[in-house]
C-alpha cells in the first residue's frame, strides 16, 4: 500500500490551471452526453420512421468508429500544436454537428450528422484527460473528479434526450444541448485570447518518465487489451440501458422520459464511484485497484443477464458503478507507462482501441437483441469479457510506487 498524499487544493491552484481542469471537466460532460443522446432518440423514432431498433442503432456505428480512429491524430495535434485550441474546437465542432443533426430528415442524414458528432467528440479523451494527468501525486484526484463530470454527461444523455424528446420533440434532444456546447466554446475562446487559459506543453514536456522501458511496453501490452474490453463493456450496456429497462420494467415506466430518467439516476449514482476510484488511485497500489474492480463486475452482469422488474435497478446501477470506479486507476497506469512528451498521442492510442474495438458494440447490442429478443445473451457475453479483463491485469508490472526515470523512453 503506497503513503497517503496531500493533494494540492483546486483553490491553491494557479488561475490557468484552474480554468484548464474546468473546460476539461465540463469537455467531459459533453463528450459522453452528446454522443449518448441518440440511444434515447431512438425509442422516438421507431414508429416515427417505421424502423426496427437493430436498423436504427446501426446509424451510430460510423460515429462510433470517428469517436476512436480520430482520436490519435486529435491527441498528436494537442501534443505538437495546442491542446486549448485542440478544446475550443471540440466545444465548437461537436456542438455545431449536434444542431445539425437536429435537421436529419432520414436515416443517411442522420447517419452523417452522428458521424460528424463523433468526429469532433473524439479530440476530448486525448486532449482533456491528458491535461488532468501531468501531476503524479495528485492525479488520481484529478482523475475522479474529471470522471464524475464524465459520469454525469453519461447520465444526463438518457434524460436530456428523453425530457427533450416528449416535450418538444426528438430534434429539439440535438438542438438544445448543441447550442449549448457551442456556447462553452465561445466562452474557451475567449479565455485563450485573453491569456486566461494557457498551454504548459515546454512544462510538461520536460517532466520525467515514471516507469522503465521494459515496464512501459509490458505495461502498455497488457492495457491495450484491458481498455478494449472495458470500451466494449462500457459503451454496450450504455447502449443497450434504456431499452432494456424500457423491456423489463413493464410497469415501472411506460415513457421516454420515464426510461430516460430511471437510466440517468443509474449513471448519476455511479458518478460517485470515480470520486471513490480516484482516493484509491491515489493510496492504494494501482495494480490491486484495477483487478479487483474487473473481479466486481462478473457476478453483476451475470445476475442482471435474467433479472426483470425492480430489483433489475440496484444490479444494474452497481453493474455501472464497478465498471467506472477503476477508471482513474486505469488512466494513471496508463500515464504511468506512457512519455509525458507524448502523452496526448498516448492517449489518443489508448481511447482509438477504447472507442475503435467498442465500435463493435453498436452491431453487437443490435444484433443480439434482434435475433434473440432480449439482451440476456448480450449480458452473459459482457460477464466473459470482465472475466478476460480480470485475468489480463494479473500480468501488469509488479504494482510499486517507481522512482521518475531521468530521460522518457522511446
Amino acid at each position: 500500500m503506497s503513503p497517503p498524499v496531500s493533494p494540492l487544493p483546486v483553490s491553491a491552484m494557479p488561475v490557468s490551471s484552474r480554468l484548464a481542469l474546468g473546460f476539461s471537466c465540463v469537455g467531459h460532460t459533453f463528450s459522453h452526453l452528446l454522443m449518448l443522446l441518440y440511444p434515447t432518440v431512438v425509442l422516438s423514432l421507431e414508429g416515427a420512421w417505421d424502423m426496427r431498433f437493430g436498423e436504427l442503432i446501426a446509424l451510430m456505428l460510423v460515429g462510433q468508429i470517428l469517436f476512436g480512429a480520430a482520436a490519435v491524430p486529435a491527441g498528436w495535434l494537442a501534443d505538437r500544436w495546442s491542446a486549448p485550441g485542440m478544446m475550443a474546437l471540440f466545444f465548437l465542432g461537436t456542438g455545431g454537428m449536434c444542431v445539425a443533426t437536429g435537421f436529419a430528415d432520414g436515416p443517411f442524414a442522420m447517419a452523417v450528422g452522428l458521424g460528424g458528432i463523433g468526429l469532433f467528440a473524439s479530440i476530448y479523451h486525448p486532449v482533456g484527460i491528458a491535461w488532468v494527468t501531468r501531476d503524479p501525486a495528485t492525479r488520481g484526484r484529478a482523475l475522479g473528479i474529471n470522471g464524475v463530470f464524465g459520469s454525469l454527461g453519461t447520465a444526463g444523455g438518457a434524460v436530456v434526450a428523453g425530457t427533450l424528446a416528449a416535450t418538444l420533440g426528438w430534434q429539439w434532444a440535438f438542438f438544445v444541448p448543441g447550442a449549448v456546447c457551442v456556447l462553452v466554446g465561445v466562452g474557451l475562446v475567449v479565455s485563450i485570447m485573453l491569456g486566461l487559459v494557457e498551454d504548459n506543453r515546454a512544462v510538461h514536456h520536460a517532466a520525467a518518465t515514471e516507469a522503465s522501458r521494459g515496464d512501459m511496453l509490458r505495461g502498455a501490452m497488457v492495457l491495450m487489451v484491458t481498455i478494449a474490453l472495458s470500451g466494449l463493456i462500457y459503451q454496450s450496456t450504455s447502449f443497450a440501458m434504456p431499452k432494456l429497462f424500457d423491456q423489463r420494467l413493464v410497469g415501472m415506466v411506460s415513457t421516454t422520459a420515464g426510461v430516460g430518467l430511471l437510466v440517468s439516476l443509474i449513471y448519476g449514482v455511479s458518478a460517485l464511484a470515480q470520486v471513490l476510484g480516484g482516493w484509491m488511485a491515489d493510496r492504494f497500489d494501482l495494480k490491486r485497484v484495477y483487478i479487483t474492480c474487473w473481479a466486481l463486475q462478473i457476478p453483476f452482469l451475470a445476475v442482471a443477464a435474467t433479472l426483470a422488474g425492480p430489483l433489475l435497478l440496484p444490479v444494474a446501477a452497481m453493474m455501472v458503478l464497478t465498471n467506472t470506479a477503476f477508471v482513474p486507476a486505469e488512466n494513471s497506469l496508463f500515464a504511468r507507462y506512457s512519455p509525458p512528451a507524448w502523452r496526448g498521442t498516448a492517449f489518443g492510442v489508448k481511447f482509438l482501441v477504447s472507442l475503435g474495438v467498442s465500435a463493435i458494440s453498436v452491431p453487437l447490442v443490435g444484433q443480439l437483441y434482434d435475433l434473440a429478443g432480449d439482451f440476456e445473451p448480450l449480458l452473459v457475453l459482457l460477464a466473459l469479457f470482465a472475466a478476460g479483463g480480470a485475468i489480463a491485469g494479473l500480468l501488469l508490472p509488479a504494482g510499486r510506487r517507481t522512482e521518475p526515470v531521468a530521460q522518457p523512453a522511446e
